[in-house]
């Protein structure tokens, strides 16, 4: 099993670019960095985790160019979006920005998507939210025709351009890995259609956290049938608790990141140790 951290670089938190160097030290294997362009005042979606939003999903610094920072400094570590709101990216931007981090990576980029939570947010991007999964799934495949086609294109209903040249290619072939997030009605689809991996939120995203286990066993089943391969899993949210995550081991789960407040280096670097020392006692096990 692989561990990871996960922390938004806000203007008020520790520079991204030091805590990938710290992550890496400690022997930690990836680094990931959430995304919201915005949030709007008007704070009508619900936040899915409580009831107060925190400041760092407004303050957050752009996840392309904090990940850039973090490639700069770091030689071995993942570098994964946690999750990149594709339904609020120009599709040849985005496909553009993920080949770029991961060509001067060196081929570490994990990409995960979602279709996020947040209806006002992607309405000021111009998308619905109830069509999101769609617009999701068009992008996704326009994105994967760049990468691996030296002239691309796409016709659908939200994505057109007809042939393009775009370089520089992923480092990493066919291209970086597809985690999808969310843990709804049609993910494990989504996961085979246009994805490599699943990317859930521990004890939000999961309906009920004793049918977790089924879940993994059911997209593993499901990859079987399709002529996959093992399906890779990262868990958000995951639970400090070394026995917890001995069973997510188990049950088929590759790779765990613990969340952490964005705090300046004083309050965070203690905290990352203690999750090194968590790290540590599950290797140990």
């Amino acid at each position: 099993m692989e561990f990871g951290v996960t922390m938004f670089p806000t203007d008020q938190a520790m520079h991204p670019a030091e805590l990938a160097q710290a992550i890496e030290a400690r022997g930690f294997d990836a680094y990931f960095i959430p995304d919201h362009t915005h949030i709007p005042a008007s704070r009508v979606s619900p936040w899915p985790l409580g009831d107060e939003l925190p400041p760092d999903y407004y303050r957050n610094n752009d996840m392309f160019l904090a990940l850039a920072a973090a490639a700069a400094v770091t030689k071995r570590i993942r570098l994964g979006t946690g999750v990149c709101l594709v339904i609020e990216r120009d599709p040849i931007v985005l496909a553009k920005e993920v080949a770029s981090l991961d060509h001067l990576s060196g081929g570490r980029v994990d990409f995960g998507v979602g279709g996020g939570w947040n209806a006002e947010e992607m309405a000021n991007h111009g998308t619905d939210f109830g069509r999101r999964w769609k617009v999701l799934r068009e992008r996704m495949e326009a994105m994967k025709q760049i990468w691996t086609n030296d002239e691309a294109s796409y016709a659908g209903e939200f994505v057109n351009f007809e042939k393009i040249w775009s370089w520089p290619k992923p480092v990493q072939q066919p291209h970086s890995p597809i985690f999808v997030g969310g843990d709804g009605e049609r993910t494990f689809k989504r996961i085979m259609r246009y994805g490599d991996g699943w990317i859930p939120l521990l004890g939000h995203g999961m309906s009920d956290m004793d049918a977790f286990p089924d879940r993994c066993r059911e997209l593993q089943e499901m990859a079987a049938k399709a002529g996959r391969g093992t399906i890779p899993i990262t868990t958000f949210g995951t639970p400090r608790d070394a026995g917890y995550i001995a069973k997510l081991a188990e049950w088929g789960v590759t790779r765990v990141v613990f969340g952490m407040a964005a705090e300046q280096a004083d309050k965070a670097l203690p905290k990352l140790d203690k999750l090194a020392q968590l790290m540590e006692k599950v290797k140990a096990a």
